[in-house]
């Protein structure tokens, strides 16, 4: 895998960091995790894990495009008008929070962190999450996530798009029977399938395998089994000199 330039590996996410370029292919002063994978393939847990295990910041890009998807239903936009949609992202008021170790994307300065995991904005999501504008906006949003410290990054995209250039690109799955009955256990109806397949098949930042990603499966792996793998390889690598 590439290496940052300069990384902070072993500094406490506390430590500042420079923003990215634009081009996202160097980090700057901050070390960056990728861990991607489709859903219920355990990005989430596995990314707070690791996050806390290192010291750095934690950021769910999921609940950045799922709190668009709760302002688009908010607002009465139509999910599935792609311009309506683009439209609302580019002048939204939303701003990018720290607190505890992990990012939050904040809308007129509130964060609807109950809001945006009902079924209805679990719904839109995916739709909005197809919007080409939008991706491109959240990707320069998230690059700007390094502001906040070194980064454990979850998403179907970081190791492909927004961070191509990250140090440890990891790309988490699991059989499609696991991951719809670990759906299932959250309460949460989503035809598995579907989802995939509007993943992989949308034109902007499709999900991919990024070459260079070590790809685990955890069908048969606990999270803690699953971390300790991620952990393992990027406590491996040897800190700068």
């Amino acid at each position: 895998m590439k290496p940052l330039h300069e990384p902070l590996f072993g500094v406490p996410a506390s430590a500042g960091a420079t923003l990215p370029p634009k081009s996202g292919e160097r980090a700057g002063r901050g070390v960056v995790i990728a861990i991607d994978g489709a859903s219920a393939s355990g990005k989430s847990t596995n990314a707070r894990i690791v996050a806390r295990a290192l010291g750095f910041i934690h950021v769910d890009t999921g609940a950045m495009y799922r709190t668009l998807a709760w302002y688009c239903l908010k607002k009465g936009v139509d999910v599935h008008d792609a311009k309506a949609v683009a439209a609302l992202c580019s002048q939204w008021n939303a701003t990018l929070d720290c607190v505890d170790n992990a990012v939050r994307l904040l809308v007129d300065g509130c964060y609807p962190a109950r809001e945006i995991r009902t079924v209805q904005v679990s719904e839109a999501t995916p739709l909005v999450a197809a919007v080409p504008k939008v991706r491109q906006w959240m990707k320069e949003t998230q690059r700007q996530c390094l502001q906040f410290g070194s980064l454990v990054m979850e998403g179907r995209d970081i190791g492909t798009h927004v961070f191509p250039g990250a140090q440890f690109k990891f790309y988490l799955d699991a059989s499609l029977s696991e991951r719809a009955k670990r759906r299932a256990a959250e309460g949460i109806r989503e035809n598995i399938a579907a989802r995939d397949e509007r993943d992989i098949r949308r034109a902007a930042a499709p999900l991919q395998i990024a070459p260079d990603a070590i790809v685990i499966n955890n069908s048969q792996l606990t999270s803690a089994q699953t971390s300790a793998q991620i952990l393992a390889r990027v406590r491996k690598e040897p800190a700068p000199v």
